[in-house]
């Protein structure tokens, strides 16, 4: 007999899932209870190359307040019902809003949206999850407050809470977003509710000023993690700084990505450069500006002949290194000399600042990133291609010059076995350095989808077998990750997993951890 549910959650019987769906109801209302196919529409398409079927939720919760909240997890503590915590689902490539296993509720906190406080003076924000950077950046206007934002390419559409939970970054100099963030409000999978560093003192005013308490710090074990359920995130905004200076330095060669990073490497600890600096391949910005079937059609990857009509056509470097200046006037003419000098020794870079490259929509974007401005355009990558498919590759390593060509050597290699086209940037943080490659294929073809899913497979495992840590990942390899860290760390995660949520119902799967 075919249940009435789209899914079930594994283990649970359609009798006792009613009755958790009952239970919820009473407590959140019948139209915060989703469980129709239409309904979870929203929550059911992935843009991984796996079948969306084994990632499609058996219900969607609408949840307003922690109260409500620590009903639902005693109801799913009572039924061994799994919920799936999103806050605005704005994942994308890293999973989307779909849960990690089949039949999963997913707790959605879009609703909890109140931004609680912004202090203009000691410049930080207390939000609940569903709070988006559009409604954060609207009400900083509203307020006429000289404060920014840092925020990742969704930026609009994403928020602050999921971003930074799943340590996302951003482009200003405040953009290592859990570097910034100060206090959180979790539920338990218990009920109780914790407040984080000087949150746990009764009456604390400073909350959201000192990170770190007493004791262990907390914070970071509900990163990327299923240890609990953030209803309440601080998190440091950057004072507006009297005076920003956008600049793009292009060069024509692939192997001048060597000298890229060295130059960047001392200008970035130094901190003469503050924010991470974006080194971006011509294939990462071309979908600004142009689409893969203006200038070749047919299976396999992008001939290398092709990629240097769109450079030539759409003015383009093989590398497009984006970066700001920030603070006085003064300040920003004195690290200028030092940044135009360090970039112009060889003679190879072709420097732009903001007047001479002010038209140009792919340093328009950036620049409106690296200043704390909302902006779309990034999701013209997927336009690129077309066909919905879409995986973020994202190892990170030390920021040295020769392990650019290295990485990029293997990724090319991986990418064209299976047909497919290197469309990646290197983003150079204060020691370290993230390769960032987007998968781009055409999920509604069956034999893309499958390339897709083993040329990621095999990028993991050749990468992870030279040392390269992955640090974010989409919900379809979670496991496969969680691997490639060992099994004492894994040993760790599942001590704390029984430790806090002895019944297994926080997210099963998120990051490898049940």
């Amino acid at each position: 007999m075919a249940s009435k549910y789209i899914a079930l959650p594994k283990g649970v019987s359609e009798k006792n899932f009613d009755a958790a769906i009952n239970d919820f109801r009473k407590i959140l209302g019948e139209a915060s209870v989703l469980t129709s196919a239409e309904q979870l529409a929203a929550y059911s398409k992935t843009m991984m190359p796996v079948p969306d079927a084994e990632h499609i939720p058996s219900a969607a919760l609408l949840a307003t307040t922690v109260e409500q909240i620590q009903k639902i997890v005693a109801i799913c503590n009572q039924y061994k019902v799994p919920i799936w915590t999103i806050s605005t689902g704005k994942n994308l490539g890293y999973g989307a809003a779909a849960p990690a296993e089949r039949g999963q509720v997913v707790l959605d906190l879009k609703r909890m949206n109140r931004i609680i406080e912004v202090d203009k003076d000691l410049a930080y924000a207390l939000v609940e999850p569903g709070v988006t950077y559009q409604q954060l950046y609207d009400h900083i206007k509203a307020h006429k407050l000289d404060l920014w934002l840092s925020m990742p390419a969704p930026s609009a559409i994403a928020g602050p809470v999921g971003n930074t939970l799943d340590r996302g970054v951003g482009y200003t100099p405040y953009g290592e977003h859990f570097m910034f963030a100060c206090g959180m409000e979790v539920v338990l999978a218990n009920g109780e509710v914790l407040r984080t560093g000087m949150g746990s003192m009764p009456n604390s005013n400073t909350w959201q000023v000192f990170k770190w308490g007493y004791g262990p710090y907390l914070d970071g074990i509900f990163t990327q993690s299923n240890y609990g359920i953030v209803t309440k995130f601080g998190f440091w905004l950057m004072p507006k700084p009297p005076a920003f200076k956008p600049f793009v330095i292009q060069y024509q060669r692939e192997e001048d990505i060597v000298e890229i990073v060295e130059t960047i490497r001392p200008l970035r600890i130094s901190g003469v450069i503050p924010n991470a600096v974006v080194i971006a391949h011509a294939l990462y910005e071309a979908p600004v500006k142009a689409k893969r079937s203006d200038y070749v059609s047919g299976a396999g990857s992008i001939p290398d002949e092709a990629v240097y009509r769109i450079m030539k056509d759409h003015k383009l470097g093989i590398w497009n290194v984006y970066a700001g200046l920030y603070g006085t006037q003064e300040q920003i003419d004195v690290n200028w000399k030092i940044v135009a000098q360090a970039f112009g020794q060889s003679g190879k870079a072709k420097i732009l600042t903001e007047q001479e490259a002010a038209d140009d929509p792919a340093f328009a974007y950036r620049a409106k990133l690296m200043s704390g401005e909302m902006t779309l355009t990034e999701f013209s990558l997927y336009n690129w291609r077309g066909g919905g498919g879409s995986m973020w590759f994202a190892p990170v390593s030390q920021a040295r010059g020769s392990e650019t060509l290295k990485q990029m050597a293997l990724t090319k290699q991986i990418l064209a076995k299976y047909g497919l086209d290197y469309s990646g940037e290197f983003i150079v943080g204060m020691r370290d350095m993230h390769h960032i490659v987007d998968v781009l294929y055409d999920k509604t073809d069956p034999e893309q989808t499958k390339a897709a899913y083993q040329c990621f497979d095999e990028l993991l495992r050749e990468f992870s077998a030279q040392g390269y840590g992955i640090y974010r990942v989409n919900t379809a390899f979670m496991d496969k990750v969680a691997e490639t860290y060992g099994p004492v760390q894994r040993s760790v995660h599942k001590t704390l997993k029984k430790a806090l949520d002895p019944n297994g119902i926080l997210a099963p799967g998120k990051s490898g951890i049940r």
